[in-house]
């Protein structure tokens, strides 16, 4: 069983496995990769060393599909969700195409094993007068609280990423054109619209929120900063948006991720194309958009069965 408490997590590892570790990283560097996405990739393949390199005694190259099973079967019985176990695997594929890029390896075990089937899921969607009652309750009139209402008028109003907001910097709004232009992930940077209520909370920010938490002898070209004067991070903006969304009185589980979902559903209900909507999340694929399709789905169900006479 793979577990934090496991021993094989703190026995050393065997057989090349912190050189074949330096190599990927390296690789990673050289595409370009955001620091994120280098973390991600180096936890999940150090998963994989501790489980091949010291339950197993296998060095890199000496590992099958066979093992790959296996590690997978630990990952799940170790409590890891389909998901996860999913993108480990997803991680290790990776690795060893950079193994047999090197020459080091004849073929990637990986593409020999299937990953787990996803749990089903939806994304959970407040309405649009939820959303509005929501934004409106934050007041306009203390630095914080100016803040609050910019980035989660954003969140919602251009569908953006906790991560993609707390990375905004003073140059990303355009005024004049009325867009923003967002870092996403993978490196894509897209622009992508915001509307009145949007730039108006933004605006009022600017102008009389930020220059109030931002020393300038600082330096700092975050647009979105903590009552110090520092870039938020991604756990400040879940934490503020909690505080607001137990005021409004909403029910729990509400996320930044809930307002991008709603910005999209809300999109799609309005008659917005899915490749429109997909250029808007800036996702990298139209099959991730396309769960929106179910969404909307199930929402036009629950309205016939309320109202037509023979549902």
């Amino acid at each position: 069983m793979l577990t934090k408490k496991n021993p094989i997590e703190t026995q050393p590892r065997a057989r090349g496995w912190q050189t074949a570790l330096a190599g990927f990283d390296r690789a990673l560097r050289a595409r370009a990769l955001s620091e994120r996405t280098r973390r991600a990739y180096g936890s999940d393949i150090e998963r994989l060393a501790d489980f091949a390199g010291a339950t197993l005694g296998l060095g890199p190259a000496e590992l099958g599909p066979r093992e790959l099973r296996r590690f997978a079967q630990a990952l799940s019985e170790g409590g890891d969700s389909k998901a996860t176990v999913a993108r480990r695997l997803a991680a290790a594929r990776t690795f060893f195409g950079h193994l047999l890029e090197r020459g080091e390896i004849e073929a990637n075990p990986a593409d020999l094993v299937s990953s787990p089937k996803r749990e089903s899921y939806l994304p959970h969607v407040l309405r649009a007068t939820e959303v509005a009652g929501l934004l409106d309750l934050i007041p306009a009139s203390a630095p914080l609280e100016l803040r609050d209402r910019a980035l989660l008028e954003l969140a919602y109003g251009a569908g953006l990423r906790a991560q993609e907001i707390v990375d905004l910097e003073l140059t990303s709004p355009d005024v004049d054109s009325e867009q923003v232009r967002v870092e996403g992930k993978g490196g894509r940077s897209r622009v992508v619209p915001l509307g009145e209520p949007g730039w108006r909370a933004l605006e009022r920010y600017v102008a009389r929120g930020r220059p109030i938490l931002v020393a300038t002898e600082h330096g700092e070209t975050a647009l979105f900063v903590s009552r110090s004067g520092r870039q938020l991070s991604t756990s400040d903006v879940r934490r503020r948006l909690a505080i607001w969304t137990r005021r409004a009185a909403l029910a729990g589980g509400v996320s930044p991720h809930t307002l991008r979902h709603s910005f999209a559903t809300h999109l799609l209900e309005g008659g917005a194309d899915l490749r429109s909507i997909q250029e808007l999340l800036g996702h990298a694929s139209i099959s991730t958009t396309q769960i929106y399709t179910r969404v909307d789905s199930r929402r036009l169900k629950s309205a016939y069965a309320t109202a037509h006479p023979r549902a």
